[in-house]
């Protein structure tokens, strides 16, 4: 083996075609469309240099500034949810259900196989208005309630996402935060339990610190996640009402493919690819000082 890694003819054999693939499918789109940026237009029309005038555009566009904000608000909120309620379950998992955790493993991940349209299509049920009356709704009116138009207000509406995705995505974390949980030597948890700690003790104490590295990546794995969101908000409202519940994706999808602005819509992109850096790089700044205080 180490001959094989010191021969560079044989490590350029290895890694030349995954690195030639890598090429052609990642880095050779993301060049080009980061040199759409300087150009207004679209393929059919023909593209016109602009210069930096995109990204003026961006700053000053009236629709960059909400959908901005709701991309960081819908990222932050899903994010936590989906990581809470994650650890949730992996703690449930570990500690409560033991025997019957893998059954409830498997019913608690099944909506992270369904497919997003029809999960949307669910919720869009459950919540209906009109012309029918969805389960919730018909759950207040049997409390005496009045019906809420769910997906016809702003601030509804993003509850609903926000439910959707972290119901959707929640197992998925919880299997995931699993492994770390049960990761952690047993002699460790034996002698906590020796010295009279008890179970929520022992997950303040003991679980939570030496899972940390895993939280920290699940938490990276699930904020680019949400930064990037599309499919789920696209089949559930649209982007709507309005443009209330619009992400800088289907902002930038809605620019380049239906207003056929390529340029501006490739701008968008990247604005987005740079916060999606910002936050990681947030993220890993502050793990060391987290690190620190559970030590």
């Amino acid at each position: 083996m180490k001959s094989v890694l010191s021969d560079k003819r044989a490590i350029g054999v290895l890694l030349g075609p995954a690195l030639l693939v890598y090429t052609l499918v990642m880095l050779l789109p993301m060049l080009w469309s980061l040199g759409y940026t300087f150009f207004t237009g679209s393929v059919l029309g023909g593209f016109d240099f602009a210069g930096f005038a995109n990204f003026a555009r961006f700053w000053n566009d009236p629709n960059s500034g909400p959908a901005v904000l709701f991309t960081i608000k819908y990222a932050l909120l899903v994010t936590v949810g989906q990581i809470v309620f994650g650890y949730l379950l992996a703690l449930l998992y570990t500690f409560f259900l033991k025997r019957a955790s893998n059954v409830v493993r498997t019913l608690v991940f099944f909506p992270v196989v369904l497919p997003t349209v029809a999960v949307s299509l669910l919720f869009q049920k459950m919540f209906e208005f009109a012309p029918q009356t969805g389960l919730v709704n018909s759950f207040l009116n049997g409390l005496g309630m009045e019906s809420v138009d769910w997906l016809g207000n702003p601030g509804t509406a993003f509850v609903v996402i926000a439910i959707m995705d972290i119901w959707r995505a929640m197992g998925f974390y919880g299997v995931l935060l699993y492994t770390g949980v049960i990761d952690i030597p047993d002699d460790v948890m034996e002698a906590a339990r020796l010295d009279g700690a008890g179970t929520f003790s022992l997950i303040r104490r003991i679980v939570i610190p030496l899972s940390w590295p895993v939280i920290i990546a699940a938490g990276i794995f699930s904020i680019n996640g949400t930064l990037k969101v599309f499919d789920s908000i696209y089949a559930l409202t649209g982007g709507g009402p309005g443009t209330s519940t619009t992400p800088l994706t289907l902002y930038m999808y809605r620019t380049a493919f239906a207003g056929g602005d390529y340029g501006y819509g490739s701008t968008i992109a990247l604005m987005l690819t740079i916060m999606c850096l910002l936050v990681t790089v947030a993220i890993f700044r502050s793990t060391a000082r987290n690190s620190k205080e559970f030590s």
